[in-house]
């Protein structure tokens, strides 16, 4: 039970927080934050749990970007919202800042391998983030106007 406190609950607690701050940023009040940093936990704990069950963070990072995706809409749907700021605050956490910073770094300390392979695995992340999340976007747009004309 406390291994599952420390390594599933406190962290997505602090990536809700963590996202909940930059949703202010956005100009996100009230209930709406706590969706958006609701999306961030939930997107991080999916992070985790694909991480361990395949151990390839990229796609582990694809996976919790789906989840996010659908998330958003989701609630976009039921709240009447744009879904640019449930999906951008629910990512957050899940961007690879640290790929850039290191490989920057490594590009100024002139380790070139390094460099390159920290930076195509930071690529790698950032293209299952924005594939993740577009091909929820895409899926339901294509079918959601099916389903509205079969209901009427």
């Amino acid at each position: 039970m406390n291994a599952i406190l420390s390594d599933y609950f406190l962290p997505c607690l602090w990536a809700s927080l963590a996202s909940a701050g930059f949703g202010l940023i956005f100009n996100i009040h009230g209930r709406g934050l706590t969706i958006c940093a609701f999306g961030a936990g939930l997107g991080w704990l999916v992070y985790l749990l694909a991480l361990d069950a395949w151990g390839q963070d990229i796609f582990a990072a694809f996976l919790a970007a789906i989840v996010c995706g659908f998330y958003s809409e989701i609630m976009a749907r039921l709240r009447r919202c744009p879904v640019t700021g449930y999906l951008l605050v629910a990512l957050l956490p899940l961007v690879p800042g640290a790929g850039v910073y290191y490989a920057m770094q490594y590009c100024v300390q002139g380790e070139n391998e390094r460099f390159l392979t920290t930076l195509l695995h930071t690529f790698g992340m950032a293209a299952a983030l924005s594939v993740g999340a577009m091909l929820v976007t895409s899926v339901l747009r294509a079918l959601l106007p099916k389903f509205h004309r079969a209901i009427h």
